[in-house]
């Protein structure tokens, strides 16, 4: 028997995704709270492994989906080709297997357009707000994950022969995190 999807997404935990697909009724709803910037997110990957051929999956809007054009067209001809229904509620579009009028297609070409013009202005925005502040000697950048007696301590259990996924566990970062860490070079005490 199709099942009805729903798919959330949010930019980060201090965003509610309340309001996307309120009122409606799913059979599984899949929520992320990531960046829409590629897709790689964990309930997405979730959804694509779940959903099976006359499954409707619904989104509220196309930059829920995704904001780079080229994955939101992947994404949809991936799901229409596994015989999915694809809704997104906002835009009133609606994709299903075996392909799209001209009109669709057109709609949802400038749509995923906007949405990734959207992403590339914020992040133009930043990068500008970032560079001023840099000028006024006010940006500090990004914090440090670990203090410096963490990081020795890191290293330390490192150097005995603490495995990296334990050390990222112990310390509550990612594997990455470690590795950068474990990377960088301690500058010489001159003195």
């Amino acid at each position: 028997m199709p099942s009805t999807i729903g798919y959330k997404r949010v930019s980060s935990y201090g965003q509610n995704e309340v309001r996307q697909l309120d009122g409606l009724t799913f059979d599984k709803i899949f929520t992320d709270k990531a960046s829409g910037k590629d897709t790689q997110r964990p309930q997405l990957q979730a959804l694509l492994e779940y959903v099976r051929e006359g499954d409707t999956v619904t989104i509220h809007s196309l930059d829920r989906l995704g904001r780079n054009l080229l994955d939101l067209q992947g994404l949809v001809g991936q799901l229409t080709e596994k015989g999915i229904t694809v809704h997104f509620v906002k835009e009133n579009m609606t994709f299903k297997p075996g392909g799209q009028d001209s009109m669709s297609t057109l709609l949802f070409s400038i749509m995923g357009a906007f949405a990734q013009f959207e992403r590339d202005l914020i992040r133009e925005r930043q990068a500008e707000g970032i560079a001023q502040a840099k000028k006024r000697g006010v940006y500090k950048g990004r914090k440090p994950k670990l203090t410096a007696s963490q990081v020795t301590e890191l290293r330390e259990l490192a150097a005995q022969g603490v495995k990296k996924p334990e050390l990222a566990q112990r310390f509550g970062v990612s594997r990455k995190t470690v590795y950068e860490y474990l990377r960088e070079v301690v500058p010489a005490n001159s003195g």
